[in-house]
């Protein structure tokens, strides 16, 4: 074997949101010397963007693609989709680090929430407010008191806490104070906060009205709503990131599995592949790379649904949002629902993907998602994935082994 000097950070990369990718380039511009092994040959791993639709097909062993889909090519299909808001960090960093120059975004049309069987549009304007049925009369106007309170509302300015302490007060408490009823608690905390549980009511209420002020900053970028998404998929951003790395000197390795990660006196001192050492001070990684230093804390279940038709009562968006809030189906967590088209330019013309999503709860994970299947029936084919979520055991500070 050899060995190769000089790498202060290794990015190995399999990961559900491009991760690696961001902080290979968001390290490279540091000064920091980055090595990037990734055993796909694409960027971004398990948080890719598949492309053409076959590929999808021989993924996940299903027979097709049928006649009538299309030209495989003009299909692009994210694993793991995200929607990002406009005025959040990962934005802030796209427009900082200039990667925004190889990526074009478009704004998602539309944001909805599940309740009582049927799905409803996220107020955006006082007009939507008033005709939403989403409150009632007297829970509008104690609403809008909410809002008014939170776009005020400043951690550093006690003037603006309205005798609530925001490191004691419990959100609970905040919503009482309103007099909220408990459609309206329950809209505000998981259509707008995307809160995907209600421990939040019981914690200190802060980081729960940070939530809300970023959606409603997000929102107020942009005239309906507070989404962005790229043009050719989420795979564009890892690759954006790369191409960062690369013009600041990182290195990339593709196809290239790690081996070994090799610890002295409990520090890592670099990672073996393919026969080769390759040193480093710091390890950023997956937690498939290192199973020892990780624990399993639940599941994910994401079902990939081919449409010809959008889905039903969004006005035919070509791309949006859709919560159902968990007390709406007796569950413990929220199911999501994310769509996009050709609009987006992922999908031929009059084709639609969408992705359901939540935590499994039971033995039987694809019924917990049938509410949101349901929501888009005909499916012309579908592809379930349950991963695991896995937790590093330490922080990595004597290991520096990071995850």
């Amino acid at each position: 074997s050899s060995t190769r000097k000089g790498s202060s950070v290794i990015v190995t990369s399999l990961t559900s949101l491009t991760i690696e990718c961001i902080l290979s380039g968001l390290l490279s511009i540091c000064g920091k010397k980055v090595l990037h092994i990734d055993q796909n040959p694409h960027y971004g791993g398990e948080g890719a963007s598949i492309s053409p639709l076959e590929e999808l097909y021989k993924r996940f062993q299903v027979p097709g693609p049928p006649k009538g889909m299309g030209q495989g090519k003009e299909w692009t299909i994210d694993l793991i989709p995200k929607f990002l808001l406009s005025n959040g960090q990962l934005v802030k960093m796209l427009l900082y680090t200039e990667v925004t120059r190889y990526l074009d975004f478009k704004v998602v049309e539309g944001s909805y929430v599940y309740q009582a069987g049927k799905i409803h549009k996220v107020p955006v304007t006082e007009a939507d407010t008033q005709a939403s049925d989403l409150m009632g009369m007297f829970d509008k106007r104690r609403f809008r008191k909410l809002l008014l309170f939170v776009l005020n509302f400043d951690e550093h300015d006690p003037r603006t806490f309205l005798d609530m302490d925001p490191n004691r007060t419990t959100m609970r408490d905040v919503f009482r104070h309103f007099d909220l009823g408990t459609d309206a608690v329950e809209f505000t905390g998981h259509a707008l906060a995307l809160q995907s549980g209600d421990d939040y009511l019981d914690q200190p209420c802060l980081q729960t009205l940070k939530r809300i002020k970023l959606y409603s900053d997000s929102l107020a970028r942009y005239d309906h709503s507070p989404y962005l998404y790229p043009l050719y998929g989420l795979g564009e951003l890892p690759q954006g990131f790369a191409r960062l790395s690369s013009q600041n000197g990182g290195k990339y390795l593709q196809n290239r599995k790690v081996d070994d990660i090799i610890i002295e006196s409990g520090r890592v001192v670099g990672v073996k592949s393919h026969g080769e050492v390759f040193r480093c001070k710091q390890l950023l990684c997956d937690p498939s790379y290192a199973p020892g230093r990780v624990r399993k804390v639940g599941r994910v279940i994401r079902v990939i649904c081919l449409l010809n038709h959008p889905i039903r009562n969004t006005h035919d968006a070509k791309s949006c949002h859709i919560i159902i809030p968990h007390t709406q189906v007796q569950r413990k967590s929220d199911i999501y629902v994310c769509m996009v088209s050709f609009g987006h330019n992922v999908a031929p013309e009059g084709k639609y993907i969408a992705v359901v999503s939540t935590n499994v709860e039971t033995s039987n994970p694809e019924k917990e998602v049938q509410t949101g299947l349901a929501l888009l029936e005909p499916i012309m084919q579908k592809f379930i994935s349950i991963t695991d979520l896995m937790v590093p055991t330490d922080d990595g500070r004597r290991s520096q082994v990071f995850f």
